[in-house]
């Protein structure tokens, strides 16, 4: 009989949704994870019935852990500043704080270490951007297997030569866009050579539809519209899964409630 494989432990520990592959790194390191009641060390195979133990101490850590929701205006960039604009990742102070949080959370510097956008949100739009120090929410936002709808509210203009060229329509667009275009929008256009998944596209007004993706290429509201002669003039993300934008101030950020989960 051929041995059976096993996979690397902080694999096994991030499939099991408990935290990310660098925050495993950490606790293996830490001598917080217990594999079959032994201590486990760096790089250790395990197999999938293998008895995996977390400490107490991984768990309170990663408590500590802490995860933003800010409204990001037009201007800043999700991740690392480029040409010229700023990270969003700026607007994290103090005095930026919303009055309305109802969080008890302290803010600390110590936030900023391991600080990461869990998902994009490009220059031109605004809307809710999750910061998190926590890889448990960032595997549910931009892992691989991840399924959580993000909701936007996009202005267009029906644009099919461009939208500098000719027979543009700025009012009532609703009236002008055939319907195969919603159609497609909702299912059958491609990026980058794949496949998009099924989205839902609806009318919210005549010059504003209702987006709700479960997958975030670069740019693809904005490409998705120019596939079908659409221009977006206005894009704003108001929910990623359960957690909403609210009434969050432009500019402004909160913590993520401890009884809150996307």
């Amino acid at each position: 009989m051929a041995p059976r494989e096993g996979i690397r432990l902080n694999k096994r520990l991030a499939e099991l949704g408990l935290c990310s592959r660098r925050e495993a790194d950490e606790w293996i390191a830490r001598g917080w994870v217990l594999v079959d009641g032994q201590v486990a060390h760096m790089g250790q195979p395990v197999l999938p019935d293998a008895q995996i133990k977390v400490l107490p101490q991984a768990t309170s850590a990663q408590d500590e852990r802490a995860t933003f929701l800010l409204h990001k205006p037009v201007g800043y960039v999700s991740g690392q500043p480029e040409d010229g604009h700023e990270a969003a990742v700026v607007l994290l102070q103090p005095g930026n704080r919303w009055k309305d949080d109802r969080s008890p959370r302290r803010f600390t510097p110590a936030q900023f270490k391991g600080l990461a956008p869990a998902g994009r949100l490009d220059i031109d739009s605004t809307g809710l951007l999750v910061l998190t120090q926590d890889g448990r929410v960032a595997r549910a936002l931009i892992g691989e297997d991840s399924g959580v709808e993000k909701e936007y509210l996009v202005r267009v203009v029906w644009a099919p030569n461009g939208p500098q060229g000719p027979g543009v329509v700025e009012q009532d667009v609703q009236a002008v866009v055939p319907a195969e275009c919603l159609a497609r929008l909702r299912h059958g256009l491609s990026l980058d050579d794949q496949p998009l998944k099924p989205a839902q596209v609806d009318w919210l007004n005549p010059e504003q539809l209702r987006f709700v993706l479960t997958e975030g290429k670069k740019r693809q509201i904005r490409r998705m519209c120019e596939a079908v002669g659409l221009h977006v003039v206005g894009l704003k993300r108001v929910r990623i899964g359960n957690v909403l934008l609210g009434k969050l101030p432009q500019g402004q950020w909160r913590y993520l409630l401890p009884g809150e989960t996307f």
